[in-house]
């Protein structure tokens, strides 16, 4: 699903990133730990192009949507993001939160739809029987698509316990309600990967099991995920692939099971003796 070629992140003369490779199948649970300032961040925001990589490549799906050519914002439909701090907007109640993304990239292709049509109708007045072009249906309206939105967002709200909020603003709600609302604000977009960037780090600690048990089940319905985070439990329960970062390098990728077992990097072994 995604491939990271030789990625690099400079900023001025400082090296964040040297040279990452890794590949992200369909299905990973890919858990990225390491020191703070190690570029792990920096590295997740560079997956969906927040952060403009310097040199390398990241295929997703088949485009490389470092590529400047590229529109991001088209695949980046596709790429969910969960933040540290939510970042939720506080005058629009959770609904409305939930609802943003979808209802706006809904009514864009409408317009879209209806300006090439509206050209197509012109063109095709200087054209005559066969040559005429045919307009693309519209199947929809606004109205239906704020109406299947919100529909939407309500399920997904139930799914987290959370429907009694839903017109509530996000300033009333709990760290782990926000953040919790945050992740199914990225799963309403439907998308094929789901980035988290320490989604758990801005929590008070009972507060971290509602969020973390959240994307254990995510995990088990086999969303794609990769996750920067400090939870090493969870890591080594859920994930199936384990990156060190270090240095703006990737020293030790294994299977959770080895990866914490039997750490062959000095620099690794060093960090997990001090966090087990």
């Amino acid at each position: 699903m995604i491939d990271v070629i030789n990625l690099e992140k400079k900023f001025g003369d400082n090296q964040v990133l040297d040279k990452i490779s890794v590949t992200v199948e369909k299905g990973d649970i890919m858990v990225v730990i390491g020191p703070s300032g190690s570029g792990k961040s920096t590295f997740l925001r560079c997956l969906n192009c927040m952060e403009d990589p310097t040199g390398g490549q990241i295929i997703f799906n088949g485009v490389d949507i470092a590529d400047t050519k590229v529109d991001i914002n088209i695949h980046r439909r596709h790429m969910g993001m969960v933040f540290q701090h939510f970042n939720l907007f506080n005058n629009k109640t959770v609904v409305q939160n939930i609802m943003l993304a979808p209802v706006y990239v809904q009514c864009q292709d409408l317009r879209k739809i209806k300006r090439k049509n509206f050209c197509l109708k012109f063109t095709n007045l200087f054209k005559s029987g066969d040559k005429k072009q045919e307009l693309t249906p519209i199947t929809t309206s606004k109205a239906e698509i704020v109406k299947n939105a919100r529909e939407e967002a309500i399920d997904l709200l139930k799914r987290i316990g959370l429907e009694d909020k839903a017109d509530v603003y996000p300033s009333t709600l709990s760290g782990g309600q926000k953040q919790r609302v945050a992740i199914v604000r990225a799963l309403a977009m439907k998308p094929d990967v789901i980035l988290f960037d320490e989604p758990t780090s801005a929590l008070d600690p009972e507060m971290v099991g509602e969020v973390l048990d959240l994307m254990k089940s995510l995990a088990k319905e086999g969303m794609t995920m990769v996750i920067v985070t400090h939870e090493m439990g969870f890591a080594r329960e859920v994930a199936n692939k384990v990156l060190f970062i270090d240095g703006g390098q990737i020293l030790e990728s294994a299977p959770p099971e080895e990866f914490f077992s039997n750490p062959k990097n000095p620099r690794l072994k060093e960090f997990l003796s001090k966090v087990l």
